[in-house]
């Protein structure tokens, strides 16, 4: 491995590449986050649909596949969060991660565990409060990117990120990211490493249906769109037939249906009535969501169990970014992960070669417009066409 590609993320994760594999809902279950941390990755399993007994189920097949270092997705507002962080922190759970931004208070309580706590942000000045609350690392996802997104793309986004918080913590890149020459470009930017989301879901470990995969495979880069429509929070999707729908509705349409899906996932994920309405009331708190909004917050979650986990599309929706239109085929995580940092080295190489002075052709080759010497007065030569002028 090159020295260069061995970042800060490798020493805090303690993996041997600096690539994380996002906690996507429904997506990162056990098999593909143990796949990813073996093949020297960084796995995430999201955990924020499981219920206790599931979590701990899912923690414990992890480290049976693999000893190396993997983290946990949770959700700030998570009225249990306490109960499922110490669940994790019993079981050598390296780091939490967060898809929103979790309070000072909840990072406190991560860290008290011996707990990594890295969020998610799209813009500087959220990564600038994350910095100045005490996390540990920072994936700074641009808008072309999948599930909640924000409008910035991670052209502008990352390194204005790097920028504020950089030089403090590592920043992770993430929004369009699927091979070694976005690795390098996001090493450029002055990040740490890539997350992705995305390119793992489209991996033979992950859990979605084969089917489900083709219908990503088909989707041209321009075949997404980003809509409030699912939960009242922008989220980038394949455009289906029911996400046109959705859009086209109004909020009197949606609200019954979402209040029917919103008990159906409290059954779901094992939580209870008085929690629900707990976690409501914080999303209201700490989100500004109005109550039509609240209602429809669970809406997302079960439509998107529809698609990837019972296989129905067409009455479900299949959250992406927009490489998904670059993905044309579905490796083994090993496969993908070496042949990232394969093309990595390969495009390192490819630009060092840029800067190298030209190989000597012999004594007939001589710098245009300049007349054949010998003797020292060759070297002067040489030096002009090397960009001494």
């Amino acid at each position: 491995m090159v020295p260069v590609l061995s970042t800060r993320v490798c020493e805090l994760f303690g993996c041997r590449y600096p690539i994380v594999q996002t906690g996507m809902g429904w997506v990162s279950g056990a098999n593909l986050t143990a796949a990813t941390s073996a093949a020297g990755g960084f796995g995430i399993l999201a955990a924020v649909t499981m219920d206790e007994t599931e979590l701990d189920r899912a923690v414990r097949a992890v480290k049976e596949s693999t000893d190396a270092p993997f983290g946990v997705n949770f959700r700030a507002d998570q009225p249990d969060l306490d109960a499922r962080i110490r669940v994790v922190a019993g079981q050598g759970v390296r780091l939490i991660s967060f898809a929103g931004a979790p309070s000072k208070d909840i990072i406190a309580r991560v860290h008290d565990h011996g707990l990594l706590a890295m969020p998610t942000v799209g813009a500087r000045r959220h990564a600038e409060k994350m910095l100045d609350w005490g996390v540990d690392a920072v994936i700074a996802q641009g808008g072309e990117g999948g599930g909640h997104t924000g409008p910035v793309p991670t052209t502008l986004l990352l390194p204005e990120v790097v920028d504020a918080v950089g030089a403090e913590i590592p920043v992770l890149g993430a929004g369009g990211f699927h091979d070694g020459r976005g690795l390098v470009a996001a090493l450029a930017y002055g990040a740490d490493g890539i997350a992705m989301g995305t390119r793992f879901l489209l991996s033979a470990e992950s859990r979605v249906p084969d089917e489900v995969k083709q219908r990503y495979l088909a989707a041209k880069v321009t075949e997404t769109v980003v809509t409030d429509a699912l939960d009242g929070a922008p989220q980038r999707v394949i455009r289906t037939e029911l996400v046109d729908r959705l859009i086209g509705s109004s909020i009197v349409t949606r609200l019954p249906r979402a209040v029917g899906k919103a008990f159906a996932y409290r059954k779901l994920s094992g939580t209870s009535s008085r929690d629900l309405i707990a976690e409501g009331l914080a999303m209201r708190r700490n989100q500004g969501l109005t109550l039509a909004q609240l209602a429809m917050a669970a809406n997302a979650p079960m439509l998107i169990k529809a698609a990837l986990v019972d296989g129905d599309p067409d009455v479900g929706v299949l959250p992406t970014g927009q490489v998904t239109g670059l993905i044309d085929e579905i490796p083994t995580v090993a496969a993908l992960i070496d042949r990232i940092m394969a093309d990595a080295e390969a495009t390192l190489a490819r630009l060092a070669a840029l800067g190298a002075p030209p190989a000597r052709a012999g004594p007939e080759v001589v710098a245009i417009g300049v007349p054949p010497t010998t003797g020292t007065a060759t070297g002067s030569a040489e030096g002009r066409m090397d960009g001494e002028a």
